[in-house]
């Protein structure tokens, strides 16, 4: 497990959200938040996860892309195949050069505002196994002694070097091209319903995925869990575990913007912190099928579960890919509201991810 402590947390109990204990978020979220999953280097998240779910399931596999698929099995011939799509990977970078100073050079692997990147710490995993620590910054002259122009200039993600305070051939003999890179944040709670940090996108959904593997001891399916790679450069994991997988019905779990804040309109909101669980309407990559829609609000509104509907104009989750595999499938996504999306002060609001996890629990226990 590489250090990485391990929680085996108890049931929750079926208490009001706001009296729920905060340590079955912090001692299992925090650790998924902070931990390095560049996309195609997410094997610490993988293994982590394998420790808290192992117990819990009828079959588990790592395929060859390194997906992890775990299986609570019922057959039958009404019992519908469900796959659960929780992408383990993080937008990061990768190491493309080293230079004569022996700065390191990078390649982005997933979108970001380059504006959020200035004055970064970062962790670049090496081959032997090891961590080097580093500073990120985009090369120019300090704002002293710019010029206006280039004070407001927003630099490319090829301008950007890490210092890792060694000569060259120090960073040569521990750091290869290819090596990852990933942005280094705390996890820490705001007030009393906000917590904070990297990797909200998309690790809330793993989080999501091994409490339903530890809580829904009897679904009403053919339950597949599949804690995807590769999410965040073009939906490749779910691709081709939704064709092994074959399902019936396909629910992504992921984040979605929350815009709630100074500078939009409510026109602008898609979704707001605190208002429930996000049930997808539609994103740039599927239309969620009427019929899982209008499930889930039945469901949500039966039970008394906060929820609202997302419409999302840009960006896309796994269910672009499950909804298209083989023959295709019903598709739906459940989002968790989050602030800041792709920055590394990612923020949900705890009852928003309580919801989400008890409509999931509904849906699979119906």
């Amino acid at each position: 497990m590489h250090g990485i402590a391990c929680y085996c947390p108890h049931e929750l109990p079926p208490i009001p959200y706001k009296q729920r204990p905060t340590h079955y978020i912090m001692d299992i979220l925090k650790q998924l938040s902070e931990m390095p999953g560049a996309p195609g280097r997410e094997e610490l998240v993988r293994e982590f996860i394998i420790e808290q779910v192992k117990d819990h399931v009828d079959e588990m596999h790592v395929d060859a892309m390194g997906n992890l698929l775990c299986r609570k099995k019922k057959v039958g011939d009404d019992v519908q195949r469900v796959m659960l799509a929780c992408h383990m990977d993080e937008i990061g970078f990768i190491v493309r050069h080293i230079d004569d100073k022996g700065f390191v050079r990078i390649q982005h692997l997933g979108g970001f505002d380059t504006r959020n990147l200035f004055a970064r710490r970062v962790r670049i995993q090496t081959r032997d196994g090891g961590i080097l620590i580093g500073n990120l910054n985009p090369g120019g002259r300090p704002v002293h002694v710019a010029t206006p122009e280039e004070r407001n200039k927003i630099p490319k993600t090829s301008e950007f070097f890490i210092d890792l305070g060694m000569t060259k051939e120090q960073v040569k003999e521990k750091v290869r091209v290819g090596d990852p890179v990933t942005l280094i944040q705390e996890f820490t709670e705001i007030g009393e319903n906000l917590v904070s940090g990297k990797n909200m996108d998309n690790r809330v959904a793993c989080w999501l995925g091994i409490r339903v593997l530890q809580q829904v001891t009897d679904p009403n399916c053919d339950l597949h869990v599949v804690f995807t790679v590769q999410e965040e450069i073009g939906v490749r994991g779910a691709m081709t575990s939704a064709y092994q997988v074959k399902p019936d019905i396909s629910i992504a779990l992921d984040v979605t913007l929350a815009v709630d804040t100074p500078g939009a309109g409510p026109e602008d909101y898609i979704t707001q912190l605190g208002e429930g669980c996000a049930i997808k309407i539609m994103d740039a990559g599927t239309v969620s099928h009427k019929e899982l829609v209008d499930t889930f609000i039945d469901l949500a509104e039966e039970n008394d579960i906060k929820y609202q509907l997302e419409v999302l104009p840009f960006g896309a989750t796994d269910n672009a890919a499950q909804q298209r595999a083989r023959a295709g499938s019903k598709a739906i996504a459940l989002s968790v509201p989050t602030r800041y999306v792709h920055t590394v002060t990612e923020t949900i609001h705890k009852d928003d991810l309580y919801a989400t996890l008890d409509l999931l629990k509904k849906y699979l226990q119906g």
